[in-house]
Order: structure tokens, then sequence, then C-alpha cells
């Protein structure tokens, strides 16, 4: 459990200014956000298999394919400066 000691060091580190009604109110806050942890941590865990999503889900993947047209050259033509297939443009930062 986090002393007011703690909180104020941790609201320092934040830049925070906090009143001592507030320090007593996140010290409360963070003890109760810290008690879950606790809780959390004290399942066995054993054995349990890591798992990146909790569903057992795919996602539906469409073909890898081009479905426009290549208009490259066409907006290249345009272009005020073009150098092997690239657009140049001005240098702004040094």
């Amino acid at each position: 459990m986090l002393s007011l000691e703690q909180i104020a060091r941790l609201a320092d580190l934040a830049r925070l200014e906090l009143t001592p009604a507030e320090s007593a109110a996140m010290q409360q806050e963070l003890n109760a956000i810290l008690a879950v942890v606790d809780a959390m941590s004290a399942v066995d865990t054993s054995g349990v298999e890591p798992m990146s999503h909790p569903q057992e889900v795919m996602q539906r993947l469409r073909d890898d394919g081009a479905t426009e047209p290549d208009l490259r050259e066409r907006f290249q033509s345009v272009a005020p400066q073009v150098e092997d297939g690239l657009y140049l443009v001005p240098k702004v930062i040094e």
C-alpha cells in the first residue's frame, strides 16, 4: 500500500500539485488499483497458455491484389519535377 509520502513523490514526478485532500483521495484510488493487481497476481495461472486474444478468432482476409488501375505515369506527367519515377520536392528541413 502506498503512503502519503509516496503519493507526494509520485505527484512531484508527474508535476502535479495536490492538496492534502486530493493526496488522500489519490492514495485511496491507487491503493484500490494495487489491491486489484495483487488479487490478480494471486491467481494460479501455471497451467494456462498465454493468448494474444481472449477468443479464438480469425480475420477474414481478402486477396492481395490491385483494385485500382496504375495511373502513376499520368500523375507524374503533370508533376513539376520527377526523376526515376520519384517526385522531387524542395528541401524544407536543413
